[in-house]
């Protein structure tokens, strides 16, 4: 019954038909009408996990996930954590010697895995790369013809944020939160958050965490890490703890 109801819903199949047609602006508007304000309270549950997994069966993943999230029992990590382009993830995140978890774990946070996403501030792409930074990284990797025209190609942006990744944990010594929190607020912020005082104590990682200034980092941060590792639960198959990616 929940299955039909949602098939039958008019605003998600107009949603769907605006998707299709590239609207996405109005189709996500569509959508969250659907799912969070025809009926007082929103969709009851069995409704909410229909309607995510439809939009993960049309590769509508930020509407899968948001839609999940707002199930009061928690759903399935699968509809929550879903891995879309899993071969080509896997594949760069092995070529930079990163953790696919990472990186699965930092595009959920900025992308919902939207290949034509873009930002107000102007971040393009799957991993929202800002046209500077993709310069400067495809200069770094010898990254010949690249035009940030390209930003939005799937295979591109993931080579360039992927290797933006690795020169960030690299130089922030492998550091997850430093890495993540330079990704999302640039690398001198985070070093200044760090101190350059050597008779400063040397925090440890959540508590530096904690003490990010700017709220908006320190979510991002956060998101990033509990996303990292659900992900990593999902691709080993082992129960994992934010302590092991710090």
């Amino acid at each position: 019954a929940d299955y039909r109801a949602v098939a039958n819903n008019p605003s998600l199949r107009r949603a769907v038909v605006a998707f299709e047609l590239g609207l996405r602006t109005e189709a996500a508007k569509e959508w969250n009408y659907a799912v969070a304000l025809h009926e007082p309270g929103g969709m009851p549950d069995g409704q909410l996990l229909a309607a995510a997994e439809w939009a993960c069966k049309l590769s509508i993943w930020d509407r899968c996930i948001n839609t999940a999230a707002r199930m009061r029992q928690r759903a399935d990590s699968h509809l929550l954590y879903p891995m879309p382009f899993q071969q080509a993830v896997i594949k760069k995140s092995k070529d930079r010697a990163l953790d696919p978890a990472v990186v699965f774990g930092l595009v959920r946070q900025e992308s919902r895995f939207v290949t034509d996403a873009r930002s107000g501030v102007g971040a393009s792409g799957l991993m929202q790369i800002m046209p500077a930074t993709a310069k400067w990284t495809a200069k770094k990797i010898g990254l010949k013809g690249f035009s940030t025209r390209q930003l939005n190609d799937q295979t591109v942006n993931l080579a360039l944020g992927t290797s933006y990744l690795k020169l960030l944990l690299d130089d922030f010594e492998a550091s997850l939160p430093m890495a993540a929190a330079a990704y999302n607020a640039g690398p001198n912020r985070p070093r200044r958050w760090r101190g350059t005082d050597p008779d400063s104590p040397t925090l440890e990682a959540a508590i530096w965490i904690e003490n990010i200034p700017f709220s908006e980092t320190r979510g991002y941060v956060q998101h990033v890490l509990a996303n990292t590792v659900n992900y990593a639960a999902r691709i080993t198959n082992n129960p994992q703890s934010i302590a092991q990616h710090l």
